[in-house]
């Protein structure tokens, strides 16, 4: 499990890194403006329909219900179901891009309520979203592909697809001088993304010894329970994106600027819940779903509970460079170009905000493990819906006197409360079982946080003062900061670990 994690973890990197090229010559071409927020709703737009109809809601119903076609006598019945399974997606996602193109103006105007009184922003949305909603198509059909190759172990090509977009992206950007705005080049970018990601999928695939032709879909008994488990995951996924919407509309109304600099922050949020919490989470579901199977519940509590140790001992690090460093953060990344001192300061304080929560945020991947290996979709949608209420009220309260902040501050707070419901669910369900090294892990990443917070609010001053005369200061500060941080965090906790007798072993 822990090397296949690695693997998940090992391409996510690749495309974070990727992606922060990408952002850093987005930043740099298209500043944080009305040309750079226009583009990052017509993104934003198939990615919230993306997460609502694929990716968590459709690998909670169909990796559960297909690993345990596959673990029968009859393993044709789990190539049918798959079959079905695309052939319906694709019908479905063929007719939701008509409607969306024809009433896109609609849609750009629901969720940007301030664009409208900026004609040249909201007309430039409206037209960057008709070129990057059908990358949704292509991307839910990989998330099918990605999903059968899941449940057979394999995860490396769909972990490494991401990367074909922010090379796309930044190859479209580099040519943006032949397109109307860098805005047009980068939305075609991200549309011919979706095409290359599903060429890259449906080719692992078939070098896989799979198929996945196109059947008339039937309403079998398979069928049909994987749309009980998808319901209430759709409607969980749903409510998430709700706070999401609400995030850009709001946004919307603030000051030219501030969906840009949400935007950079949380491309830097995401990070770690790329590297290390979707990528335990994407291993974690199939092999509980394996183990659950077979009937070695044992064996999937001590899955999970090694999961989430690994999970909050990476997660540490980030946790304190997010709430000590992010003015070093934005400034070495992305500060040049259009992208100016006042954009970086901006986005730091969203980073900021959005660190409150990012404990909470990485753990709850391993927490709705457990219900959804059962195949019990329901409880995860109690936790989100009530959490999302809460995410909105906050915005409303929040955005007044804090602006974009409040917004990532409200969505922090939301996620403490999502992962208190699913703990206290869990642990009364049996869907989670702590053990003794579970909390001993925690505690001792808590106590090595000591330390490194310690170091990261003394080291960066001197450490400019030494770089001042070289290209980049900020940048070689940024990283001679982090790279003696990550080896205090390193030695602290082999240190607590051998106080602890505990070795970080997931099998």
């Amino acid at each position: 499990m822990l090397s296949k994690i690695l693997s998940v973890g090992g391409w996510t990197l690749v495309s974070r890194v990727t992606g922060f090229l990408r952002d850093a010559c987005m930043a740099a071409i298209m500043g944080a403006g009305p040309v750079t927020d226009a583009f990052v709703v017509a993104m934003r737009i198939p990615n919230h329909f993306r997460a609502i109809f694929a990716e968590g809601a459709f690998n909670a119903a169909f990796i559960p219900k297909y690993s345990r076609l596959l673990a029968g006598a009859d393993r044709s019945g789990a190539a049918l179901f798959a079959a079905h399974i695309f052939s319906l997606v694709l019908m479905f996602q063929a007719v939701i891009l008509v409607l969306a193109l024809i009433g896109m103006p609609w849609l750009v105007y629901a969720l940007t309520f301030g664009f409208p009184e900026d004609p040249s922003r909201y007309d430039l949305a409206v037209a960057l979203s008709r070129i990057t909603f059908p990358y949704l198509l292509f991307v839910t059909l990989v998330t099918v592909l990605s999903g059968i190759l899941n449940a057979h172990g394999r995860f490396a090509a769909a972990a490494a697809a991401p990367v074909i977009m922010n090379v796309t992206m930044v190859a479209a950007l580099l040519v943006s001088v032949h397109f109307p705005t860098a805005g047009h080049a980068a939305a075609w970018g991200f549309c011919l993304a979706g095409v290359l990601e599903f060429l890259l999928l449906y080719g692992a695939v078939r070098r896989a010894g799979l198929s996945v032709g196109l059947k008339k879909p039937v309403l079998s008994p398979d069928m049909r329970e994987f749309f009980r488990a998808l319901g209430p995951a759709v409607i969980g996924s749903a409510g998430i994106q709700i706070a999401m919407f609400a995030d850009t509309l709001i946004a919307s109304l603030l000051p030219t600027g501030a969906v840009s600099s949400i935007y950079y922050a949380d491309r830097l949020y995401q990070l770690p819940v790329g590297v290390i919490a979707i990528a335990v989470g994407t291993v974690l579901l199939p092999e509980m779903s394996r183990k659950l199977g077979t009937g070695d519940e044992s064996g999937a509590f001590a899955a999970q509970n090694r999961a989430a140790a690994l999970t909050f001992v990476l997660t540490v690090p980030f946790f304190v460079a997010f709430l000590t460093l992010p003015d070093l953060i934005l400034t070495a990344l992305f500060k040049r170009g259009a992208f100016n001192f006042e954009a970086a300061r901006a986005a730091a304080d969203v980073l900021f905000a959005y660190a409150a929560g990012l404990p909470a945020v990485m753990l709850i991947r391993s927490a709705v493990a457990g219900f959804y290996a059962r195949q019990d979709t329901r409880t995860p949608v109690i936790a989100s819906l009530i959490a999302v209420a809460l995410n909105v009220v906050l915005k409303i309260i929040l955005v007044g006197p804090l602006g974009a902040p409040g917004l990532a501050l409200a969505t922090s707070l939301g996620a403490w409360l999502n992962l208190g419901i699913l703990l206290s669910l869990g642990l009364r369900r049996r869907t989670l079982r702590p053990d003794r090294s579970l909390a001993l892990y925690c505690l001792a990443a808590a106590l090595a946080a000591l330390p490194l917070a310690a170091f990261a609010l003394t080291a960066p001053g001197p450490a400019a003062v030494a770089l001042a005369g070289y290209p980049w200061p900020e940048g070689l500060t940024l990283m001679a900061v982090g790279a003696a941080g990550a080896l205090l965090y390193a030695a602290a906790l082999v240190a607590l670990f051998k106080l602890f007798r505990l070795r970080l072993k997931i099998r």
